[in-house]
């Protein structure tokens, strides 16, 4: 049994050494490892598993680690095992996380049924890490029954996270009515559910206020064919007292079975699976641009151009892959 195929079996029956050895593995940019990373996938996926994966966004200081502890660990209280892939911002100095979720959930990393797993965003954009889908499959393969993807923060390009998760969460901090100005349309559009965390003390009367809100404004928004009726929806928690969250696994549940019933799952997970293979697609042809050494010379002497202001950014690339098919 060679190496790949042992941590694969050892993965599948739920060890936890293994699963972190994995999720490494898939994370290392050498090329021996990809190639070992390609064939573990693949092995992986022969089990079928999948896990309800939900997507959760949200302004920094809104209470996202919080609440995902205060949710996991009601989660597993109920039998479910849950895996957290929390994406940090990097360091430009050493390319690690900077805020190190794990860190902040003390409890639930403690929990046997959790495994959270803090990872750089590096140079990505979109709030996930480059292999955060590859995560994924290996939590599902690893048996977990909800896998929590928890993204750096909220912005135009963080809408990526709804092109790998089933229900895309958006949590938000207590504000008022013109806060509602504060949050791209883009991310309300996509959003399956706005939960408006912090409804507790004194914040309680302007966390009502702001859910009401924006359920107001959810309302106005066009109609979804892969809704049903009520969603997107608004919902008051509070990821401290923990109050409001059985209401919003309730509404992540079932907007996921309705989804299930409806079709819908199965086409949203092909279209998934479709746009990671175009992904990856245009990660190779970059990386083997990127690896010819004449193209690396010519794109040094463009960039040294369009530096200079004597070309165009978009004729110099043009003229970058003209000289390439040339050849």
């Amino acid at each position: 049994m060679n190496a790949v195929t042992e941590l694969a079996e050892k993965v599948i029956a739920g060890d936890r050494r293994a699963l972190a050895r994995a999720i490494t593995l898939i994370e290392s940019a050498r090329s021996d490892h990809r190639e070992d990373a390609d064939r573990l996938l693949e092995r992986l996926a022969a089990s079928g598993r999948q896990a309800l994966r939900v997507g959760l966004s949200g302004t920094p200081g809104v209470g996202k680690s919080t609440f995902i502890e205060s949710l996991g660990t009601r989660l597993t209280g109920q039998g479910l095992r849950v895996a957290v892939l929390a994406v940090d911002p990097s360091s430009t100095r050493s390319g690690g996380s900077i805020l190190g979720d794990k860190t902040r959930m003390e409890r639930l990393s403690r929990d046997p049924n959790a495994f959270i797993r803090p990872s750089p965003s590096q140079t990505t954009l979109g709030g996930v890490a480059r292999r955060t889908r590859e995560a994924v499959a290996v939590c599902e393969a690893a048996g977990f029954d909800v896998v929590l993807i928890e993204t750096v923060g909220v912005g135009q390009s963080e809408t990526m996270v709804a092109g790998m998760s089933d229900v895309f969460v958006l949590l938000l901090a207590p504000a008022g009515g013109d806060e509602l100005q504060g949050v791209k349309r883009g991310i309300m559009e996509i959003a399956d559910l706005i939960l408006v965390n912090k409804a507790d003390g004194e914040l309680l009367p302007a966390a009502m206020r702001t859910c009401a809100d924006y359920a107001g404004a959810l309302r106005l928004l066009r109609k979804r064919p892969e809704d049903p009726p009520g969603f997107p929806k608004a919902l008051a928690v509070s990821a401290l007292s923990e109050t409001g969250l059985d209401a919003a696994w309730e509404a992540i549940t079932g907007l996921a079975e309705w989804r299930r019933d409806a079709g819908v799952w199965a086409a949203r997970r092909a279209a998934q699976a479709r746009a990671w293979f175009e992904d990856e697609v245009r990660h190779a042809l970059l990386q083997e641009l990127a690896s010819d050494p004449a193209t690396r010379a010519e794109m040094t002497r463009l960039g040294a151009a369009v530096e200079a202001g004597t070309a165009a950014p978009r004729a110099a690339a043009r003229a970058l892959l003209e000289t390439r098919r040339r050849r």
